[in-house]
């Protein structure tokens, strides 16, 4: 366990860190159990839970904020409560209903605050909840009996490089889901599917990868482990597709360009319509937005370049989308929720 003194704020890595303790509630005989606080880093699991053979889990991804003003704010937590649903729906597991999932996020936060990064450090505290089915079964059929667990630790930047350009790779023989498969749903399959490629990638000098669609291969679909989007004529462009993981921050950049009178578009994006980019990125929680300076397309031989320095229109959304989370900018929409006493 990493103690609060010896963390060195500034030079966090986006990884794993131990914090004091974790909380977790089971689905069982219908209903879900009493919240319990653990301060186990392992669970017990059956070894025929279906979680570990039939890939019933689901998790997500979201950030507790120290803002300018000492206050802890979390982000569209509801967002990430109702995809969370979707996903559980979606692969069958039991649902965790909005006020579990929030009740047990806060309560993680809090009995962890310690590990909260301060304000102007770059780092965050990460919350990654946890749904998987945890009841046995041989069969191929849902579990009976399901566990929910939330465990936080502080992180620096997804990318090393922080709020700077990286270099991207085009993916055609590798495909992250299937049209009518799980793309939709924050699964571990989808991640499992694409890490081949991302680590390809990673060995090639590249931060992430540009699948396309799996069906034609002629569109643009998710960005690694984000959504893609590209800027021109002071629109926002971002693919529309049935396979895409929908984005919480991808959803607020959409907001917020409209709230500064950029245009915004969802819909098909050609692979060919990269060279009419003034400028690329891809957003996500991890990241906010990582602005992309080249694209390859080993196939074509074709190099999509957007410049060595973060666009006009990716600089303005990125730090304005940051000042939400961070309480420097107005929360027009109401998207934050302010966690008193910490």
């Amino acid at each position: 366990m990493m103690e609060k003194d010896n963390l060195d704020w500034g030079n966090l890595p986006f990884g794993y860190l131990k914090t004091d303790y974790n909380v977790r509630c089971y689905y069982r005989d219908g209903k879900w159990g009493e919240v319990e606080i653990s301060s186990s880093e392992y669970i017990p699991v059956h070894m025929a839970a279906t979680a570990l053979h039939y890939g019933q889990e689901a998790f997500e991804g979201l950030k507790a904020y120290r803002g300018k003003d000492g206050k802890v704010r979390l982000f569209r937590w509801q967002e990430n409560a109702k995809r969370l649903i979707h996903s559980a729906d979606g692969i069958m597991m039991a649902e965790v209903p909005e006020e579990l999932f929030y009740e047990m996020v806060v309560k993680v936060i809090t009995l962890n605050a310690k590990y909260i990064p301060p304000y102007g450090t770059g780092a965050t505290l990460y919350i990654r909840p946890l749904l998987i089915g945890s009841g046995p079964q041989v069969g191929v059929k849902p579990a009976d009996e399901y566990l929910f667990m939330v465990f936080v630790t502080p992180v620096g930047p997804y990318f090393k490089e922080g709020f700077k350009p990286v270099s991207v790779e085009v993916v055609r023989d590798v495909d992250r889901a299937a049209p009518l498969g799980t793309g939709t749903f924050k699964v571990g399959g989808n991640y499992a599917a694409g890490m081949r490629a991302s680590q390809r990638a990673h060995e090639n000098g590249f931060a992430s990868v540009l699948f396309l669609d799996a069906l034609e291969k002629k569109y643009i679909d998710e960005a690694g482990p984000a959504n893609f989007f590209g800027i021109k004529n002071n629109t926002y462009i971002t693919p529309k597709s049935n396979s895409i993981l929908p984005s919480i921050t991808n959803m607020s950049l959409e907001q917020i360009a409209k709230d500064n009178n950029i245009k915004v578009e969802r819909r098909k994006v050609p692979i060919e319509e990269l060279e009419t980019f003034e400028e690329a990125g891809a957003c996500g929680t991890a990241a906010i937005i990582s602005p992309i300076k080249k694209i390859k397309d080993h196939s074509t031989g074709k190099v999509y370049e957007y410049g060595d320095e973060p666009g006009p229109v990716s600089t303005k959304l990125y730090y304005h989308l940051r000042g939400i989370q961070e309480g420097t900018e107005d929360d027009l929409h109401g998207w934050t929720t302010i966690i008193d006493g910490i």
